[in-house]
Parts: C-alpha cells; sequence; structure tokens
C-alpha cells in the first residue's frame, strides 16, 4: 500500500484521536464470567434477491482459560499442538507431562491477573463491534454476526461450528462465513494451527456426501483473512498508543527513550523451515516506525520462550535487563503482536519483565495494548470489507507453503481453503 493510499486511508476512515469506547463489564466475583458465544438467531436465507447475507464473521485466535479452574485443560490443548510447540514423536507423552507441571504456576499467574485471562471478553467485544460496523459500510452482505473460535480455549472451534450449524449456517442452508485471523502476522503455528482446526471440523461436521465431490451441496462457503501485518488502521492503532505513553516522558527525554516492539517467539525448527511470521512482525514493526517518522531508537525482542530448545531471539527480558544495567532505563514495551491484553501482556511484561528484569525502574513503561480502540476495531472492519469485496478466498500467500514443510494436515488445509489460488506443492520426503 502506498503512501499517498495510506493517507487517504487514514482521512477517511479514523477519528482525531482514537479513544477507548466504555466495554460492559463481564468481570464477576471470581473473574470472567461466560458470555454466550453467539445470539441465537432465525435460520440462515442465502442469496435474496439483491443480497449475499447473512455473513458469519469468525474470529480466530489462541484463546485464554477464562478462570484459574481452566487452566489444565489449556494447557493440554496447548502442549498437545505440534504446530505451536513442536516436541517430535514425543509429543503425545511430553505434552501432558509438561501441561500437568505447569499448571499449578499457571494458575498463580492467572490468579495474580484477575482469575482469568480477558482475551475472550475482548474478543467477543472486537468481533460484535466490527459486525455492527460492517451492517452500515456492507449491507449487501449484512447482517453480519460474530463469532469467536479459540484454539486451546472455550470457545473452541467445535463449539462454534456447531453454533454455526444452529444458526442455521452449513447444513443444506448454504451460507458464507469469513475466517478472521486475530494474528495480524501470519505463523504456521497460529494462524496455521488455527485454519488446520477448522478444516478438521468442517470436515467431521460438514462431510462430503458424494464420491469426489469437493463440497456436500448446502455446506458453508467458507474464505480467510490469514494476515493483515501493515494495515494503516493496525499501524495508526499502534503509532497513537506509543504516542500517547511517550507524551508521560519529560520533554527533554522523551525523543532518546527505547522503543522495543515484543512478539511471542518461535522455535527456531519452525523458523528455519520458512515460517514466514519474524518477516511480518518485522514489517509491522518498520511499518510503525515510518508513521512515528523513525522519531525515537527502536529494537524488535521475543518473548514467551517454553522449553530448552533453540527460540528466536533476543528475549525481551533478557533486552530489558541489558539495558537498564547499562544505564538506559526510559523504555517502553509495544506488544506488536497482540490484539488484547492476555497473559502474555498483564504477567509476562507486566508483572516479570517491567517489575522484576528492569527493577520496577518507573522510567520503563507499557504502551496500552488495542483491546477496545476505536481506531483498530475500524481497521478490522475495514479489512472484512475490502475481503468481501475481493471475491478472493484468501491472500496469495497463504496458497504457498513453507520451503520445508512436511505436513500432509497443512498441504489438505490450504487445498480447502485456498482452492484455485493455491500453488500447491508436493510434501518434502
Amino acid at each position: 500500500m502506498s503512501m499517498r493510499t495510506s493517507a487517504a486511508y487514514l482521512t477517511r476512515h479514523l477519528p482525531l484521536r482514537s479513544t477507548l469506547r466504555p466495554v460492559p463489564s463481564l468481570l464477576g466475583p471470581h473473574g470472567l464470567q461466560r458470555s454466550s458465544m453467539a445470539t441465537v438467531a432465525p435460520p440462515v436465507t442465502q442469496n435474496s434477491v439483491d443480497k449475499k447475507g447473512p455473513t458469519a464473521i469468525v474470529f480466530l485466535n489462541m484463546g485464554g482459560p477464562s478462570s484459574t479452574a481452566e487452566v489444565g485443560d489449556f494447557l493440554s490443548r496447548l502442549f498437545a499442538d505440534g504446530d505451536l510447540i513442536p516436541l517430535g514423536r514425543l509429543q503425545s507423552y511430553l505434552g501432558p507431562l509438561i501441561s500437568r507441571r505447569r499448571t499449578p504456576k499457571i494458575q498463580q499467574q492467572y490468579a495474580e491477573i484477575g482469575g482469568g485471562s480477558p482475551i475472550r471478553k475482548w474478543s467477543e467485544y472486537q468481533c460484535t463491534e466490527t459486525c455492527k460496523i460492517l451492517d452500515k459500510i456492507s449491507p449487501e452482505t449484512a447482517p453480519h454476526r460474530p463469532y469467536v473460535a479459540f484454539r486451546y480455549a472455550d470457545p473452541l472451534t467445535e463449539q462454534m461450528y456447531e453454533q454455526l450449524l444452529k444458526d442455521g449456517f452449513g447444513g443444506g442452508n448454504g451460507g458464507r462465513a469469513v475466517a478472521f485471523t486475530q494474528y495480524p502476522q501470519y505463523s504456521c503455528s497460529t494462524t496455521g494451527s488455527s485454519l488446520n482446526e477448522l478444516w478438521k471440523w468442517r470436515n467431521r461436521l460438514e462431510n462430503k456426501r458424494v464420491p469426489g465431490e469437493s463440497s456436500p451441496n448446502g455446506a458453508i462457503t467458507w474464505s480467510v483473512i490469514d494476515r493483515w501485518p501493515t494495515h494503516p488502521g493496525l499501524i495508526e492503532a499502534f503509532a497513537r498508543n506509543i504516542e500517547d505513553k511517550l507524551a508521560e516522558y519529560p520533554e527533554e527525554r522523551k525523543k532518546d527513550v527505547v522503543l522495543l516492539f515484543s512478539a511471542h517467539s518461535l522455535p527456531m525448527s519452525v523458523v528455519n523451515r520458512g515460517d514466514p511470521y519474524p518477516a511480518e512482525v518485522a514489517a509491522t514493526v518498520y511499518a510503525v516506525m515510518q508513521r512515528l517518522k523513525f522519531s525515537n531508537p527502536y529494537r524488535l525482542c521475543w518473548q514467551s520462550q517454553v522449553g530448552p530448545s533453540a527460540w528466536l531471539g533476543a528475549q525481551t527480558s533478557d533486552t530489558v535487563r541489558s539495558y537498564v544495567e547499562r544505564g538506559q532505563t526510559d523504555l517502553i514495551l509495544v506488544p506488536i503482536a497482540f490484539t488484547s491484553d492476555h497473559i502474555e501482556t498483564l504477567y509476562e511484561l507486566d508483572k516479570e519483565v517491567m517489575h522484576e528484569d528492569a527493577k520496577g525502574h518507573p522510567g520503563v513503561k507499557r504502551a496500552e495494548s488495542l483491546n477496545g480502540n476505536e481506531t483498530f476495531i475500524q481497521a478490522l472492519a475495514d479489512i472484512a470489507h475490502a475481503h468481501l469485496q475481493s471475491g478472493q478466498s484468501c491472500s496469495p500467500q497463504m496458497g504457498l507453503r513453507c520451503q520445508g514443510c512436511k505436513s500432509e494436515r497443512c498441504l489438505e488445509q490450504k487445498k480447502f481453503f485456498a482452492g484455485e489460488q493455491a500453488q500447491i506443492l508436493p510434501t518434502v520426503r
């Protein structure tokens, strides 16, 4: 996207100053309460004279336990996922072992941030608000119905899919659904894993009915928004949050504040396979710094390493500790790959990095997460609108496999979602 196009987007769509819209509290005395996954709706009536709706907008994310009681199941699913944490042939043995050992510690961490993760609250809010905007700017595909599908916590992908069927999508009724990843930067470990799971449950719940048939009659028609690392609305939302935090420093120190962009790390085995995530995260960082006119020194670092194997670095915690020890104590941490608060921001960055690694120095701060940011939610709606108008099943990038990919599941998933756009390469033996 050119600078002129980016400027035109900002002029048309973005308010003069982004604010946090009040969100009805879902917090109870024991943490986050569950809210319904989607409003029960009448059956789908598709393809009326001048409309293409209703359209299901499905936000994909990793999710998080809404209470400490859900931590064990959450970790069990997470460590069983070889796309996210590859443990090789011993995955079925090591995964449960690691999750059981880590559960008490992780339960305590969630207890310290309020008893559960806020990611479900924010995901449901963001998706609902996106659909409200879409109803206005894309009436031909309205009504737009919000759904959330988490990979490791409720509502799980199979729960979301069953809800779609109950609401009249698929099962002979047809209907359109858009799988909208909430990881702006694509990785086989995150978006790829979520799409593998969606593909699996689509096959189980809407099986082929005739040998050789690509899709049963009346099944859901799926398309995918698989990445959006440099969308101007996303970049503007990040930049404004950074500017708000920079304003808290004295004027004479402001230009020397170091911006530390932090993203979830990946095992080097995944990186070396050709995963596009590191490059796309770097693209987001560079676009944000362009928007800020490179006003400050900056670095990209990585957090949340798990296990003894090599992971992408430098680690955020090590970086902060090193800079503080050298006397650089004005730092802003920017969670650049997360679209809302969760354990990695509220505990890992706020409690561990800022208070332990930075020794509680007041010059070390964190930029706000996107959460209910109006600029960000408008960007989500614009991304979805452009996708609905494009007629594409996914981006051209998604149809190309990683250079070292050996996953048959990934191959079949791409064949399904990318369709004619897929550049299918045979599996490496």
